[in-house]
């Protein structure tokens, strides 16, 4: 049997941006990852290999330690490529040198890739810096917990140093016994300013600052909860002065992405950049056709067309797939024009080498049809490769203006299985849910129950449908692009 490895992986503190790109390679060629309970599970859950979960929680593991090394060698000596995901740093209060040494005791492979740890980047991202030459010129770094199997209840306290900032991880549950004794037995001053940092990087980031008097009772009132980071330190002072996390547009917001597994990327990386938590639920699944008979002959007889039409960028992408299946590449397109409904299909287009010869300005049927008027297509052959839901319109006004229109279904667009329960209660508690199309609403509204949640939608087209279906839009993008509903919402929650 061939020799398996482990990975020893930082996932960073939470951010889905803060995890490095060796880190999300070897998870993509893993064979098993064995994740935590802080390191994200958005970077597990897409993946295809075994996924095992061994998170701890304060006093409550999934797993005990020593199983999980058991665990980790026992997948190795199957011959596994093992990632074992661990929030923040491996090496930095994460067990990862234990988990090191029984690799090493048990002759297994293994290699580290650092992270970043949560003790600088959680203060960092509520506007504190652990060192200012105006306040602090060093930092410590301290575990606020002792072992479980230490007798000891002390937690080993740092000497008093006006001059530097004083870190605690892991130390919620003895946040009191911590503030009391750094007076009492430490001389630090009650009113030095102490900053807690809960679940930071992420949109649940919460922030409280008070002194060590009140810290206690501040995180509190609150509801300050591990995971937390404590700063104590004349630079917590610079927090308010500072703060740019949770000062972004959409911070605090969870917002819905309804597009496909594949397309949603765009939207939720331009959602959670502005601060927002986004929740994707993919309510179309693109299902090429098995019999694209029709799509075959007008290939082999493309010379006969003098438009082309995208529609989508799915459109886009079946064709070209057919069109290498043919023996055929976009040089026999050289005679043809090209049309795509808005930039979106337009970028998809450049990936072939493509720069269509119309793009309307509004990215709808109805414009392409008044653009295309302009145009001698009278008597010409045009061809629309589409999803068979798509609405007539195009075709129709094009008929009009009397071209012959060979509209062709290449792709269906329906409704995903196996939606979680987990997910769909999710969503249910969303501040917003968006569309960015008319079949997007029509599958959520056969996967989820009737909602009184904020409605987006990409343009009017889609905004009716939901409409005819009972929902009410709140927000219809004046720019029908992904760049146009983004700023849409955003101006919304900011009344710009």
């Amino acid at each position: 049997m061939k020799s398996g490895i482990v990975y020893l992986v930082g996932a960073g503190p939470g951010d889905n941006g803060l995890i490095s790109d060796k880190a999300l390679q070897l998870l993509n060629k893993a064979d098993c990852v064995v994740y935590d309970y802080l390191s994200s599970h958005s970077f597990v859950e897409k993946l295809s290999c075994e996924k095992i979960y061994v998170g701890k929680k304060g006093s409550d593991h999934t797993l005990p330690q020593e199983k999980i090394n058991e665990l980790i060698v026992r997948k190795a000596k199957e011959g596994k490529k093992v990632v074992r995901l661990k929030g923040g740093d491996p090496f930095i209060f994460g067990r990862g040198g234990e988990e090191a040494e029984e690799l090493v005791k048990a002759g297994v492979k293994f290699s580290i890739v650092p992270g970043i740890s949560s003790f600088y980047s959680a203060p960092a991202y509520a506007g504190i810096p652990l060192t200012h030459r105006d306040f602090a010129n060093s930092f410590e770094v301290i575990t606020g917990h002792r072992r479980e199997d230490s007798s000891d209840e002390e937690i080993n306290l740092p000497e008093y140093n006006e001059h530097k900032t004083f870190v605690f991880l892991m130390g919620m549950k003895n946040l009191g016994f911590i503030a009391k004794s750094l007076v009492t037995e430490k001389n630090f001053p009650e009113d030095m300013p102490v900053g807690i940092v809960s679940w930071g990087t992420t949109p649940e980031q919460m922030v409280v600052t008070g002194t060590l008097k009140n810290i206690e009772k501040k995180a509190d009132e609150r509801g300050i909860q591990s995971p937390a980071i404590i700063i104590i330190g004349r630079v917590v002072s610079l927090r308010e002065k500072l703060r740019w996390f949770d000062n972004l547009p959409l911070f605090g917001k969870k917002i819905v992405v309804t597009r496909t597994r594949q397309q949603a990327s765009a939207l939720s990386s331009a959602l959670y950049s502005l601060g927002a938590k986004t929740v994707e639920l993919p309510t179309i699944e693109i299902k090429r056709k098995d019999d694209l008979t029709d799509l075959i002959d007008a290939v082999r007889n493309i010379e006969k067309y003098s438009w082309i039409i995208f529609t989508s960028q799915n459109a886009v992408n079946i064709f070209f797939d057919v069109l290498k299946e043919n023996d055929k590449d976009a040089r026999c397109m050289h005679s043809l024009k090209i049309a795509a409904i808005g930039p979106a299909t337009a970028k998809e287009l450049e990936h072939y080498f493509i720069k269509p010869d119309l793009i309307p300005s509004k990215y709808v049927a109805e414009e392409i049809v008044a653009e295309m008027s302009k145009e001698d297509i009278n008597g010409k052959s045009i061809l629309l490769p589409c999803a068979a839901e798509a609405r007539q319109t195009l075709k129709e006004g094009l008929l009009e203006l009397g071209a012959e229109v060979d509209r062709i279904h290449i792709y269906d667009t329906v409704v995903p299985e196996n939606m979680s329960e987990e997910l769909l209660a999710e969503v249910s508690s969303a501040d917003m849910i968006t569309f960015t199309s008319s079949s997007a609403v029509k599958n959520f509204s056969k996967i989820a129950n009737k909602t009184d949640t904020r409605i987006a939608c990409i343009g009017p087209i889609t905004a009716d449908t939901a409409s005819g279906l009972g929902y009410n839009p709140d927000i219809v993008a004046s720019e029908y692009t992904i760049d146009g509903l983004v700023q849409a919402i955003t101006e919304y929650y900011t009344g710009g």
